[in-house]
């Protein structure tokens, strides 16, 4: 056993910016993944004691339980508008908001559009599931045509509701965007692309450049009524084709990061 013992070696550990506590999470949810990834990229950047996250309403409303750094709660939809604020009378923090779809691309679209437009030099990871998770299953503004929620429960009619709603193309329209990017984490190769981008993200806050926003195709396996991997298969043939991946502005200077 000694012998053994000697050479086990640790190749993984939680990251410091993370907290040592039990999720509230569904099983399978990718909240867990993008938590851990935001978390090890304030660890490499060294900036765990100058980071202040906000967290809206939403499945993430309790993100400030699982980050070992300052956290702010802000109204439905507000997270952008709070962040603004600290990061004009701290602007030496690091600021980043969490928000899902239902928090951003619905009562919290006037909130990005006018803080990306005015280029405000904070942070935004969006994760998005197509579906309000926290109350229900309801249908969101991403939620694709004909897709079943429990309140559109013979899908998605555009005609009545219009089309799901494509944040990442819609802020790199804007002028004070600097980075705008859209991953997944469906295996563990888009894992590595959502964390480079995770680091750009704030290395581009830390640079100055302007605003930053990662959007991450994500699943809800308990609303869309599907197991982990299911939901993981429904992401790539159903969400990918409409949300494609890529970069969607890349501002000059940022390639240099």
């Amino acid at each position: 056993m000694a012998e053994a013992e000697k050479l086990e070696r640790v190749v993984f550990s939680r990251p410091k910016a993370l907290s040592d506590t039990t999720t509230h999470y569904c099983p399978g949810c990718i909240h867990g993944i993008v938590h851990r990834l935001i978390a090890e990229a304030i660890d490499e950047l060294g900036i765990q004691e100058r980071t202040i996250g906000i967290a809206p309403v939403g499945c993430s409303v309790l993100a400030y339980h699982y980050f070992d750094v300052d956290f702010a709660e802000a109204a439905h939809g507000r997270a952008p508008a709070m962040a603004t604020g600290l990061k004009r009378v701290q602007p030496d923090k690091i600021v980043f908001t969490y928000q899902g779809d239902g928090d951003l691309a619905a009562i919290g679209t006037n909130e990005i559009i006018h803080a990306v437009n005015r280029g405000e030099n904070i942070t935004t990871f969006f994760i998005n599931n197509a579906i309000y998770g926290m109350t229900g299953g309801q249908m969101a503004p991403t939620t694709l045509p004909g897709q079943v929620t429990t309140s559109t429960p013979f899908g998605r009619d555009v005609r009545a509701a219009g089309y799901p709603l494509r944040v990442c193309e819609m802020v790199a329209t804007l002028s004070g965007a600097a980075y705008v990017v859209r991953r997944t984490a469906i295996n563990p190769r888009e894992i590595r692309r959502l964390k480079k981008a995770i680091l750009t993200a704030f290395k581009v806050q830390m640079a100055g450049l302007g605003y930053s926003l990662v959007e991450v195709v994500s699943n809800c396996p308990t609303n869309w009524g599907m197991t982990p991997i299911e939901s993981l298969e429904w992401i790539e043939k159903n969400m990918l084709p409409y949300y494609p991946l890529g970069d969607f502005k890349v501002a000059e200077g940022v390639e240099n990061l």
